[in-house]
C-alpha cells in the first residue's frame, strides 16, 4: 500500500472543515485549527482557490466558504448512489425474468467496478460480488463501455503497442482486435462476452444512459456455459437492452439514441 501525501492530506484536512459551523473560515482559523504553519495555510488555500474548491465570501474579507466544484463532486456521488439503487432494483426485476445473474457496472480508468447484482436461481450459477473490479477489455460490461467512449479518450485508456491481461485463453490481448470489436459492438448498440474473464461463464450486455444520453453504466445478463446457446444469447441480449433501457429511462434518459 502506498504512503499518504502529506499536502494531499492537509488540504483534505481544510476541506473538511467546512463542515462544521457556518460553513466559512479564514487562514488564521485553520492555523489554529490545525496547528498548521501559516504559510502552509496559505499555500494550500490559494491552490484550492484556484480549483475552485473554496471562494472568498462577498463582504466578508479573508473568509471563504466551499466552491462549485466541491458541489459537482458531491453531486456526482449522489448520481452514482441514485445508479445503484435504481440498477439494483432493475437488475432483480431482469433476474426474475430469466432466472439468471443480473449485474450492474460503471468504468472505473481500464476496469469495471460492479455496483449492483441480482443473482440467479439456478443451483449452478456465477459467483460475484459488488465492489468487484475487472479489466474491462474481458467483460461484457466493460468492452459495452469502453465502446461508448469518444475515441480521444478510448485512445488514452487503451495505448496503441503491447499486450492487455489475459483472465482466460479466450481474452482479447491483441488492442487492434479489441478495438475491431468495440466497432462492431457500437454497431451492435450490445456487447458479448464470450468465456474472457471467465472461462464456464458467457455474458451479453447493454449500456445505461444518464437524461443526457452519456453512457453511465452497462447492464449484463451472465450464463453458465451449460445453459448457453446462440438462442439463449438473443434472448438474454434483448433482455438486457430492455432492463438497461428501463434503467435509463428511470434516470431522466428520454430521447433516441
Amino acid at each position: 500500500m502506498g504512503r499518504l501525501v502529506p499536502a494531499v492530506t492537509r488540504a483534505f484536512d481544510i476541506l473538511e472543515l467546512f463542515l462544521d459551523g457556518d460553513g466559512t473560515l479564514s487562514a488564521p482559523d485553520i492555523v489554529r485549527r490545525l496547528q498548521l504553519p501559516r504559510t502552509t495555510v496559505h499555500e494550500l488555500l490559494t491552490t484550492l482557490a484556484a480549483r475552485s474548491y473554496i471562494v472568498p465570501v462577498e463582504g466578508r474579507q479573508g473568509r471563504y466558504r466551499l466552491g462549485v466544484r466541491t458541489y459537482q463532486l458531491g453531486s456526482r456521488y449522489a448520481e452514482q448512489l441514485d445508479l445503484a439503487r435504481e440498477g439494483q432494483e432493475v437488475a432483480r426485476a431482469v433476474a426474475d425474468t430469466c432466472g439468471e445473474t443480473v449485474h450492474l457496472a460503471v468504468l472505473d480508468g481500464v476496469d469495471v467496478l460492479y455496483i449492483a447484482k441480482a443473482d440467479s436461481t439456478h443451483a449452478v450459477r456465477m459467483v460475484s460480488a459488488t465492489g468487484r473490479s475487472l479489466p474491462a477489455h474481458c467483460t461484457a460490461v466493460g468492452k459495452m463501455l469502453l465502446a461508448s467512449l469518444p475515441e480521444a479518450e478510448l485512445d488514452a485508456r487503451l495505448p496503441e503497442g503491447g499486450e492487455l491481461v489475459g483472465m482466460t485463453p479466450n481474452s482479447i490481448t491483441d488492442p487492434v482486435r479489441l478495438r475491431a470489436e468495440l466497432a462492431g459492438i457500437r454497431a451492435a448498440g450490445t456487447a458479448l462476452e464470450s468465456m474472457e474473464s471467465n472461462a464456464d461463464v458467457s455474458c451479453v450486455a447493454a449500456p445505461v444512459r444518464d437524461r443526457a444520453g452519456r453512457v453511465v453504466a452497462a447492464l449484463s445478463v451472465s450464463v453458465p456455459m451449460i445453459r448457453w446457446s446462440d438462442g439463449r444469447r438473443a434472448e438474454l441480449a434483448e433482455l438486457a437492452a430492455k432492463g438497461a433501457a428501463e434503467l435509463s429511462g428511470r434516470l431522466g434518459f428520454r430521447g433516441a439514441v
